[in-house]
């Protein structure tokens, strides 16, 4: 399992290769420049202690130790060179990729996955791939490329005492991969943990009102504890096995070179080996011992990027299940009609495939109509307009725009055809200006997203003032820094009507041919909806209008009304008709219990 994510970090860095290579090359020579002073140390010795020595022998053994010591640090700095910026680019295109990946993943990833272990994936282990492309990968080469040029020399200072200190080796070799195994494990585990505490961390900043309305501080604390804690002990226990790791592959050469040494003087005084040789032999053995003590937690970090590539893999791997067709139905939105039809729709969510929740839907909504969609908590009001831009795909029949399959469409044309305003309004900690004009690059003519001078032009200061005058959130204006005022993460700076308000401008802007409201006024005081109402019924002549409503003054903007019983349509009629022949219908509309619960949060 550990070579294949390593191996396709190798496809991932392909442009980069060369240089990389180049890297590894530089850095061993670097150490081969090292390894090439106790030659020299060698040489120096055995000629200092000859009665012909002189000053000239001893300068220039200096010269060259100081050459090597310049060459080497010159290379350590052209290896850093060479290796910071191909790693950093690997790192931000697997970031952009991913980030990419996740907007195109359907809802039904999302609702699996918990956003603090995709913020670690994205975040956490990104860096910690990126450290291991730019140090740890081209240090664990150059750490086994130095072990193994350092034992040739060590075999021709003297072979016995070589091999003594390769019997230290082998143990090493079993131990570091029972090592790179478990410390693997381990860090899979640190790494959720991670993601989990993000999540915490998250969803408390996120839910700090009820919280502290609550008085559940220290609820929220204990939970954020008990994940901390996990954090601590999982990365005190990789700590505490790197430390043993290090301890073994430090203990055993230092043994072996106790044993060398015992050996060596014994060899020295039966003039079976020389001083030179002896110290070149134990100069080598201390350069040596980087690489050794290194080399553990290298094995360590490519085991830890090796579990950080998995996680991303899993979420890179996770399928595109809703896509645009390979050959498109011609269909442009700029000139879409706005029909929609709804032939012999059922659904079932994909996590729950067996409990059916719309079931044959038949429903037409004629071009530039306006029709409401009521229905009790449940039946599916909110699923049935989430089907319509393909936030998720129908489970049988088909959904229809101008008689064309929306799976047979271009997402980017179907989406530009659509505009949706959720009943519970998500906006982005930008500004009020940001956040309207997001979906408004083609009602502006572009067919590219906007930039802050699209967003300042005349034309958009237009189309921002219609659709906020619309949706009545004039209060912008009034804001510090007026439109511009950024309004905090998820608008948390606004009230729930001042949100929802933003989010229906938002869709309005967009000019779309078909445009889909999820109770979008349910937060609003009866007069305000009466003036948006109002203004709406204007503004939306001649866009088809399909709207989740709850209350009456909601329905009032409808042309034609859809009852949806049990995820089925059971009946279509003007509000007056269906008061007129429907109890269930009048019962709904009439019972301000239902109303309110429904209005309260129907993610259906």
């Amino acid at each position: 399992m550990q070579q294949r994510p390593l191996r396709r970090l190798w496809g991932l860095m392909k442009p980069y290769r060369i240089r990389l290579i180049f890297g590894v090359v530089v850095s061993i020579l670097s150490w081969v420049a090292a390894l090439a002073m106790p030659q020299v140390l060698s040489h120096l010795v055995n000629e200092v202690f000859t009665v012909n020595a002189g000053v000239t022998v001893v300068l220039m053994a200096a010269l060259v130790v100081v050459g090597l010591a310049l060459i080497e640090s010159g290379l350590l700095f052209v290896r850093r060179m060479l290796s910071v910026d191909p790693s950093a680019r690997i790192e931000y295109g697997m970031r952009t990729r991913l980030f990419s990946h996740l907007q195109r993943l359907p809802l039904a990833f999302h609702d699996c996955w918990e956003s603090g272990q995709l913020l670690s994936r994205a975040m956490t282990d990104l860096g910690e791939i990126r450290r291991f492309v730019a140090f740890g990968g081209i240090m664990l080469i150059t750490d086994m490329f130095t072990l193994t040029i350092g034992m040739v020399l060590m075999v021709r200072s003297h072979w016995l005492l070589a091999v003594i200190y390769f019997a230290a080796a082998l143990p090493i070799m079993f131990y570091t991969a029972w090592f790179a195994g478990k410390y693997r494990q381990l860090a899979r585990r640190g790494q959720d943990a991670s993601g989990d505490l993000a999540t915490n961390v998250e969803q408390s900043v996120h839910g700090i009102r009820v919280l502290k309305a609550f008085g559940r501080g220290d609820y929220a604390l204990g939970r954020y504890e008990r994940h901390a804690d996990r954090v601590r002990a999982i990365g005190v226990r990789q700590t505490d096995l790197i430390a043993n790791f290090d301890a073994v592959v430090r203990m055993l050469p230092e043994i072996a070179l106790g044993t060398a040494l015992l050996l060596g003087l014994h060899l020295i005084a039966n003039g079976d080996m020389n001083v030179g040789e002896l110290s070149a032999f134990f100069a080598t053995a201390m350069i040596l011992n980087g690489p050794v003590t290194m080399i553990g937690q290298m094995f360590g970090a490519a085991a830890s990027t090796a579990s950080a590539l998995q996680r991303h893999f899993e979420v890179i791997d996770a399928p595109r299940t809703i896509t645009s067709p390979e050959h498109p139905d011609d269909f442009a939105a700029a000139s879409a009609r706005g029909e929609l039809e709804l032939r012999g729709v059922s659904f079932a969510y994909p996590d729950r495939p067996d409990d059916t929740l719309l079931h044959e839907v038949q429903l037409t909504v004629r071009p530039g109509e306006t029709m409401a969609l009521v229905g009790v908590t449940g039946a599916g009001k909110s699923t049935l307009l989430q089907l319509v831009p393909r936030l998720y795909d129908v489970t049988a029949g088909a959904v229809l725009i101008d008689g064309h399959d929306v799976r047979d469409l271009d997402l980017a044309e179907l989406r530009a055809t659509t505009a949706v305003a959720f009943e519970e309004a998500t906006l982005f900690s930008g500004s009020v200006r940001e956040n309207v004009l997001l979906g408004a690059d083609r009602a502006l003519g572009l067919d590219r997203p906007l930039t802050d001078a699209d967003r300042k032009s005349d034309a958009a200061n237009r189309l921002l003032d219609l659709a906020l005058e619309t949706a009545d959130a004039g209060f912008a204006y009034d804001l510090p820094e007026g439109v511009d005022t950024r309004i905090g993460e998820q608008g948390l700076s606004l009230s729930g009507g001042q949100r929802q308000r933003i989010a229906l401008a938002r869709a309005i802007a967009a000019k779309p041919r078909l445009l889909l409201l999820d109770d979008p006024l349910s937060a609003l005081d009866t007069a305000t909806e009466e003036r948006v109402t109002a203004r709406l019924r204007e503004v939306l002549r001649g866009t088809t209008t399909l709207v989740v409503a709850h209350r009456s003054s909601t329905v009032a903007l409808a042309d034609r009304v859809a009852l949806l019983e049990n995820g089925r349509v059971t009946a279509v009629g003007t509000h007056s008709e269906l008061m007129t022949t429907l109890p269930e219908y009048r019962s709904i509309m009439a019972d301000p219990a239902a109303s309110a619960a429904a209005a309260g949060g129907d993610h259906e």
